[in-house]
């Protein structure tokens, strides 16, 4: 197993890790409804109290924290392979809705989108930023009793002005990223395990969709599930792999795809920091950890509007 250090524990179902200005890592408890500041040397700090469940952030050209708002999941207790965990299920009672939230890094939180075109959001889930400002994300969708929601991925604005839905349907849209030259958009399919690759014809604009690679389980279980992910500087996708747990590093071709494993079956994200982008930071959220592979094997991707 690859070498790694743990940055600190006893997380909240932590996702969503980004790296803020002096290179602290920003990330969202999804079971304590907060966005969370983790030091260097792992002490914790809360940000914003968002409530419902956070689920995806990224720092905005504002240099706020834009939050992909899930609305919230009932929790379960469950032992499983020994372990006791608290995983998150079907939607609550007390679920607030899907939004896209601004939280201000004094704390301020305001929702910008809760709807498109009269369709109410039901749980986004990650975004990335692009070069002109705006913002892709998606939207898992929530399961009850007898179903599910179909759902798909946005386009929005971080003004609140602006929010249109470019791809419909998807099973289960998870994590998305931006490929180096901004001209790919990759989307990972959770109960599916596709990566998807959309060329764009322009911001916000869909020209066409391949499959870029399927992600393969292991026995006992042959399963394998995606979650978010991130870019590095030579455009291999690196997405975050349930059950089969770990990080799964897919090459902008599909040709290579190379597993890591991580001691937990629900790895949820991933995002480079560290001065040279050399750093791998990994939420393990069955284990409640946030956790740094040093020196990975490739640069990462600097984000618009990262430090």
């Amino acid at each position: 197993m690859v070498p790694f250090r743990v940055v600190t524990e006893d997380l909240a179902f932590p996702e969503g890790p980004l790296e803020l200005p002096g290179g602290d890592i920003a990330l969202v408890e999804i079971r304590a409804g907060t966005v969370t500041r983790v030091s260097r040397d792992g002490k914790k700090s809360v940000i914003a109290k968002t409530g419902g469940g956070p689920n995806g952030a990224a720092l905005g050209p504002d240099g706020a924290i834009y939050v992909t708002q899930n609305g919230g999941f009932a929790w379960n207790p469950v032992e499983f392979g020994g372990r006791k965990m608290i995983l998150p299920g079907e939607q609550p009672d007390d679920y607030i809705g899907g939004q896209i939230q601004r939280v201000t890094m004094s704390g301020e939180v305001k929702t910008l989108y809760r709807k498109c075109n009269g369709v109410p959001l039901k749980g986004p889930n990650d975004l990335v930023f692009d070069a002109e400002g705006n913002f892709y994300f998606t939207d898992l969708g929530k399961t009850r009793a007898r179903d599910r929601d179909r759902t798909g991925v946005y386009y929005a604005s971080p003004d609140g002005k602006m929010i249109k839905e470019i791809i419909f349907p998807m099973e289960g849209p998870n994590g998305i990223g931006l490929s180096p030259d901004g001209k790919v958009l990759y989307v990972a399919e959770s109960p599916t395990a596709r990566l998807w690759a959309f060329p764009l014809a322009g911001p916000g604009q869909i020209g066409g969709r391949a499959v870029l690679a399927t992600v393969l389980g292991v026995p006992p279980l042959n399963m394998a599930a995606l979650d978010s992910l991130c870019v590095d500087g030579q455009g291999n996708v690196i997405v975050a792999t349930i059950l089969h747990g770990g990080v799964t590093s897919i090459s902008s071709d599909g040709a290579q795809v190379v597993h890591t494993p991580l001691p937990d079956m629900l790895v949820t994200n991933a995002c480079f920091g560290g001065s040279d982008l050399r750093t791998l930071y990994v939420t393990l959220s069955g284990l409640g950890q946030l956790i740094a592979i040093d020196n990975w094997p490739t640069v990462g991707l600097k984000l618009h509007y990262q430090a």
